[in-house]
């Protein structure tokens, strides 16, 4: 599992999920976002693309961001001993962002999908065309009905993109804010194990 933490975060955020992930024993890597800064009283935060506005966010910027992921994806299937179709992409808020990029655009090349708190904006989803290969990703979105950060209408509005790509989704709502409770946590391992780790896909 490739793990993409949100704006503000870092690469540590996490990692606290590898010892729930198949038993402990799946290879869980948490690249940092490369754009740095100080979130208060000297304390460095990370995030992938600067954000203004709220939600929009500098185009260029968010294509280099997802340019350097991709590679970082690149350099680590050929320095880690992973089964090439097992890999799945998690993001959390921005994170998702940046996992919704790398897997739609390239879906036969991840075993799944999971966007938490997060959202798949407009202008990314519709540049992205339908290919037969959605169909065949497996795709988990959650998201908070309190969420003061990103509001449940993104994740909402997500949902129906999602369904116009037609990937295999698996949607929920939870009765929390910008987080991971339990009961997400929970559903996520389900999901792994049904959607993911059981099958093996030949493309």
């Amino acid at each position: 599992m490739i793990a993409l933490h949100g704006w503000g975060a870092s690469a540590h955020d996490l990692f606290g999920l590898a010892p729930y992930l198949h038993g402990g024993e799946a290879l869980v890597l948490c690249p940092q976002g490369p754009l740095a800064f100080d979130i208060g009283n000297g304390v460095p935060g990370y995030g992938w693309f600067p954000l203004s506005g709220g939600a929009t966010f500098d185009a260029d910027r968010f294509e280099e961001a997802v340019r350097m992921l991709a590679a970082f994806v690149d350099e680590a299937i050929a320095r880690y001993p992973v089964e090439k179709r097992k890999i799945v992409l998690l993001g959390f808020s921005q994170g998702g962002v940046m996992a919704y990029a790398l897997a739609l655009r390239d879906p036969s090349r991840f075993a799944g999908l999971a966007a938490l708190s997060s959202w798949l904006p407009p202008a990314l989803a519709g540049s992205i065309s339908r290919l037969a290969e959605h169909e065949l990703l497996p795709t988990l979105v959650q998201h908070g009905t309190e969420d003061p950060m990103i509001p449940i209408e993104k994740g909402r509005e997500s949902r129906d993109a999602l369904r116009g790509l037609g990937v295999s989704l698996s949607y929920s709502e939870y009765e929390m804010g910008h987080e991971i409770r339990p009961e997400a946590l929970r559903d996520l391992l389900v999901w792994l194990d049904d959607k993911v780790l059981q099958p093996v896909k030949l493309f």
